[in-house]
């Protein structure tokens, strides 16, 4: 499979996330598996909402996202394509990483935990496998693609 030059991506890709975001917030359980050909990717995968606190505006800020499952928690990549900037929803998590996150299901409560090291690299490893798109993101990019793993907080 190719990955998507930068030229590639469809013109209407905002609308196309705004429509997730907006089946995401209405109808969990349908928007949990999302049809990922129009970006370029091999048909359906899964993906979670994940809604951070603007670090400037301290609005809520939805964004849909792939996912990998990690025992109690979910891996998040931030290739943003293999641009060469940080996707914000990124941003946001390091500036506060309280966030909330909705797997197919109502919104949880979760703290963000920006992988480095050992977990970063069983992360990378885990990501890559089942999705090696963000592999060749990598080979775009002179920084390292962070992975962020989302950890739900129970009983709060």
């Amino acid at each position: 499979m190719s990955v998507p030059s930068f030229s590639d991506i469809p013109k209407d890709i905002n609308r196309l996330i705004a429509d997730h975001i907006k089946l995401y917030l209405t109808d969990p359980a349908a928007a949990h598996m999302w049809d990922a050909r129009p970006v370029g990717l091999p048909g359906e995968v899964t993906t979670l909402l994940l809604t951070t606190t603007g670090r400037k505006s301290g609005e809520a800020r939805h964004v849909p996202l792939l996912y990998v499952d990690d025992g109690d928690g979910y891996l998040i990549v931030g290739s943003k394509g293999g641009n060469v900037d940080h996707p914000l929803w990124f941003l946001n998590l390091q500036a506060d990483p309280v966030c909330e996150v909705r797997v197919g299901a109502p919104p949880v409560k979760a703290r963000a935990r920006i992988l480095e090291g050992d977990d970063y690299a069983r992360a990378w490893a885990r990501v890559a496998e089942r999705h090696a798109t963000y592999a060749k993101y990598q080979t775009r990019t002179e920084r390292r693609i962070p992975i962020v793993r989302i950890e739900p907080i129970m009983g709060d």
